[in-house]
């Protein structure tokens, strides 16, 4: 199930992927007042080409960086018994990471093909993921089943790139106002685009848990959704777990990234009014704040 890869957000008409953008980002994750345990995972990277000086006649540091910079950001909510979940949204999280360190282009001046090839890539990291998980159940038979979700962004430039698997979600806060990137991939969200239930039945429904494209589970293979959008000054993205979305509505959501232009606080704002609604799951959250600069 791969999604049109343009999401359909005003953009300026000519975007600009040298334009730069400062991020400002932060990520927190809580166990909630129900769970025993934490399965979710985050990660919030950035990515720096580096060259390490061993030798040199001229007064110059040791490390020197690279002017670009790319910024990564994963929630991975597991799923399974006897702490399965924990392990397969660590496995999920570790593998990404390596792939993003070892094997994706991140640094090329993305244009045309080169930014299809960047979307093909994401979704080869997923595939690896969802082999790891798969291959780490097969060898141990009490983490059978295990799986987990995974919502990745990656932005370069004013460019962003989106892969997405289960039902974690992403949103862009734009102009004071929250568009919400991501489905669902839930029986019940199908059963709502089949219009066999209402949008409004969905919240209450007795199978709104059930997640019908994970990494990892029973069997390999993973189908990702993929989005490419453009940045804009003061745009804010928010990657979080159903834990936050399940107990807090978009429009408090919305009130807090208004609230909050502080990624850490606003991260604290969502994870505590979650809990304050019950905090029947994990929570995780991640705000990113792009902001203009002089280039």
């Amino acid at each position: 199930m791969i999604e049109s890869d343009t999401l359909e957000i005003t953009s300026p008409a000519e975007p600009s992927l040298s334009r730069p953008l400062a991020v400002r980002a932060f990520g927190l994750t809580d166990p909630g007042r129900v769970r025993p345990s934490n399965e979710d995972q985050f990660v919030v990277a950035e990515l720096t080409k580096a060259m390490r000086v061993q030798n040199t006649s001229l007064p110059q540091p040791k490390m020197q960086y690279a002017d670009d910079q790319g910024h990564l950001f994963i929630v991975a909510d597991g799923m399974g018994g006897h702490q399965a979940g924990e392990q397969a949204s660590a496995l999920a999280v570790q593998s990404i990471e390596a792939f993003a360190l070892n094997t994706l282009r991140w640094f090329a001046r993305l244009k045309g093909a080169e930014e299809q090839e960047v979307v093909n890539e994401f979704q080869a990291a997923l595939q690896q993921a969802d082999a790891r998980v798969c291959h780490e159940a097969a060898l141990h038979p009490e983490l059978a089943g295990m799986g987990t979700t995974v919502t990745m962004a990656y932005s370069f430039g004013s460019r962003l790139f989106l892969v997405h698997v289960g039902d974690s979600r992403c949103y862009l806060f734009r102009g004071k106002q929250l568009h919400r990137l991501t489905q669902d991939h839930t029986l019940v969200e199908e059963m709502i685009r089949r219009g066999q239930i209402q949008q409004e039945e969905a919240a209450h429904h007795r199978l709104r848990h059930v997640i019908t494209n994970v990494v990892g589970s029973h069997e390999p293979g993973v189908q990702a959704e993929c989005h490419r959008i453009d940045l804009e000054p003061d745009d804010t993205l928010l990657l979080c777990s159903d834990g936050l979305t399940e107990m807090v509505p978009d429009d408090r959501i919305t009130a807090v990234l208004r609230a909050d232009h502080e990624p850490r606080t606003a991260c604290e704002r969502l994870v505590a009014e979650a809990n304050e609604q019950g905090g029947k799951d994990n929570v995780t959250v991640i705000v990113a704040r792009f902001e203009g600069v002089d280039p």
